[in-house]
């Protein structure tokens, strides 16, 4: 069937949620309408004028881009300039523009889960976790429809705990109330007090999906009024973060790790500060620009930090800290994602039965060569 741009949008959403995005960032919906209709997605890391020329020649209508083409408010759109050049492109070929940046990079199965897949990493945690705020849901539910209420819950994103899901609890107990005049109860007579066996259902969820939870439960629940509770936790959960931390199976010499970056990301060269005969067990990675991390790779006990995009004075000092660098560049430590996003939204289309194709843009490459 036709899929809306809202309905793929919504799919990138549940992928990299909106909410892990830093502040200074621009993702979702950056050019096109909500409900234009989407029959062809061409998936890329950047947007440019060749690419958005290309995209419209060939008759793409949705570009789902990990760079943002937009990131400050415009004053103007020169279209004797590169930004200009490329939002008329789309504008004229109606083309919808989505961004999933650092939303991405944090999400999970997201830039750097997929950059540790390659390099065959396990036992995979942030690098700099991002903690969710949680709330305990509380649902007073009948019996005969426990299962179908626990069900929705579970299925809207509710009852994770560390590596374990559908994670609630319940307890019997008798409910009372009393319908009033112009009530159609599912149990019970207007005017006549109810007594009604029931299950008290609780679980935990993180304050950002409540919205999305609450609304699956009140589809699933029989009743017209549905007695619930949400509460504050102090506590929070780890789901996402910039980087990853992972090991390898077994140890390698920071020599053969460089060639293992080099065939798991299809590069003939790197850069590298580091030892090449220290031995390597516990591995940092962070696609794109992952400088920053230098510090918290060597406080989480890293031996390496597979990255992009390293300074001079920042390699400097992931070595006096003990960290070895391998600095792969920008485009390689990110381009992986291109692939793992083409895959998950064909995921979306088989199971939603969407009329699109989704392809991987094959033909931009790294704007940095070696002469």
């Amino acid at each position: 069937m036709p899929v809306t741009c809202r309905t793929i949008i919504d799919a990138i959403d549940q992928l990299a949620p909106r909410h892990l995005a830093e502040s200074w960032d621009n993702v979702g919906l950056l050019v096109g309408c909500p409900e234009q209709m989407i029959t062809k997605i061409l998936v890329t890391l950047d947007v440019t004028p060749e690419l958005a020329v290309r995209a419209g020649r060939e008759g793409v209508n949705m570009i789902v881009a990990h760079h943002p083409l937009i990131f400050q408010a415009l004053t103007s759109i020169r279209t004797d300039l590169p930004l200009g050049k490329t939002l008329a492109c789309l504008l004229k070929a109606d083309i919808a523009l989505v961004a999933a940046h650092t939303n991405l990079d944090a999400a999970a199965d997201g830039v750097s889960d997929i950059l540790a897949g390659r390099l065959g990493l396990a036992k995979l945690r942030p690098l700099a976790g991002q903690g969710e705020n949680l709330l305990k849901l509380v649902v007073f539910v009948p019996e005969s429809h426990a299962e179908q209420v626990r069900t929705a819950i579970i299925g809207a994103g509710a009852g994770h705990i560390g590596n374990y899901s559908h994670c609630t609890f319940q307890t019997a107990g008798t409910g009372t109330f009393l319908p009033l005049e112009g009530t159609s109860p599912f149990s019970g007579q207007p005017g006549k007090l109810e007594y009604a066996p029931e299950f008290r259902l609780e679980t935990i969820l993180p304050e950002a999906i409540s919205r999305k939870v609450i609304a699956a439960m009140l589809q699933a629940h029989p009743y017209e009024e549905v007695a619930y509770d949400l509460y504050p936790l102090n506590n929070q959960i780890v789901t996402a973060g910039l980087g990853r931390v992972g090991e390898l199976a077994q140890p390698l010499p920071l020599s053969a790790l460089i060639s293992k970056v080099k065939a798991g990301l299809h590069l003939e060269h790197v850069r590298v500060a580091g030892d090449g005969a220290r031995m390597m067990k516990v591995i940092a990675v962070c696609g794109g620009a992952g400088g920053s991390l230098i510090s918290r790779a060597s406080a989480v006990g890293a031996d390496v930090l597979v990255t992009g995009d390293v300074k001079y004075h920042e390699a400097q000092e992931a070595c006096q800290l003990g960290l070895a660098i391998i600095d792969a560049g920008h485009f390689a430590t990110e381009r992986p994602v291109v692939d793992g996003i083409v895959t998950y939204l064909k995921d979306c289309a088989a199971r939603g039965g969407w009329a699109v194709t989704v392809d991987a843009d094959t033909l931009s490459k790294d704007i940095f060569h070696i002469e």
